[in-house]
């Protein structure tokens, strides 16, 4: 049995982001020796002296479009492997403190802007790269996902990053480009201080020491997921393909939820964190490694009350 728009104050708490309540006393007892390793994970990815880390995706932005230094006038283009105007508002306002923002390609763009959606991919990224304009990769939802070439986040002048996307922690971010972890005037403006960088080293390669299980954790999961809203005839808005690692569930509705604002809503009064994918009959809902088969069913039970309330 599962309760439905219970009490707000008894309202249970899933989020998009991998982080829950529990992590925090698990973060505060983590040895030292994860910061070392998590330093070395990066190293290796990345090149040494080739990230910082940040207090979040938003400023790593900041610090991206500020080493590009555009003139205001100049445009950056926006692109989805989706192609849908959907974009988050996070990423539109930073880009705007710096420059004209648009989501094609024109005589006037400047710079790309590529945002790998969700966990999936931008497909031509060679293509970019190609034009000699600057590129900056965002892989926020997309830490884990890679290409054959295992070159994302490697193709742009700069790749960012957003930890709580897929680390069960409430702060930290990553901004990866040649040499800026030897660049003075990025390092001196990061908002965080020495323990709280340490803090989200640590807590990241606590995690990283199990990539193997969490990949197959969220793996299994989302398979999961994707039959049991499959079979209220959802489909998946992207499919399943190899080295891909989705940040969440995002599904096509086919007209099956007749108000998708209104199932917005309803589903923030059963304590689950959602959006519309705006611009199209689709949606997402969370689905990562510290959920299990039992919060699934209750995600699909909430969506039948719904749906048969409906009709």
């Amino acid at each position: 049995m599962y309760v439905i728009s219970p009490d707000p104050f008894l309202m249970p708490t899933y989020r998009i982001g991998a982080f829950v309540t529990a992590s925090i006393a698990r973060n505060a007892k983590i040895d030292e020796v994860w910061a070392e390793y998590a330093q070395q994970y990066f190293n290796e990815r990345f090149g040494e002296n080739n990230w910082i880390i940040t207090k979040n995706g938003r400023e790593a932005i900041d610090f991206a479009m500020e080493e590009l230094n555009l003139e205001y006038a100049q445009n950056i283009s926006i692109l989805t492997p989706s192609h849908n105007l959907y974009i988050s508002g996070c990423v539109t306002s930073s880009l705007s403190k710096y420059c004209n923002w648009d989501r094609k390609v024109s005589e006037q763009t400047a710079a790309y802007f590529v945002n790998h959606e969700f966990g999936y991919l931008y497909k031509d990224m060679v293509g970019l790269v190609n034009t000699g304009l600057p590129v900056i990769e965002d892989c926020c939802t997309t830490f884990f996902s890679q290409n054959e070439t295992k070159k994302i986040g490697l193709y742009g002048n700069y790749s960012l990053f957003s930890f709580p996307k897929f680390f069960s922690i409430q702060i930290g971010g990553l901004l990866v480009g040649k040499g800026v972890g030897s660049n003075r005037n990025l390092l001196n403006k990061v908002s965080l201080n020495k323990d709280e960088i340490n803090y989200i080293l640590k807590v990241v390669g606590f995690e990283l020491r199990e990539v193997n299980n969490i990949l197959r954790k969220r793996s299994e999961l989302h398979q999961y997921a994707s039959a049991k809203f499959e079979s209220l005839g959802f489909s998946l808005r992207f499919p399943s393909e190899a080295g891909i690692v989705p940040s969440l569930l995002l599904l096509n509705n086919n007209q099956i939820i007749k108000d998708l604002p209104s199932f917005k809503n309803y589903l923030y009064a059963q304590g689950i964190q959602n959006s519309v994918f705006y611009g199209e009959d689709a949606f997402f809902i969370p689905c990562h490694h510290y959920l299990s088969e039992v919060d699934i069913d209750y995600f699909k039970f909430v969506t039948e009350q719904y749906i048969q309330v409906q009709n």
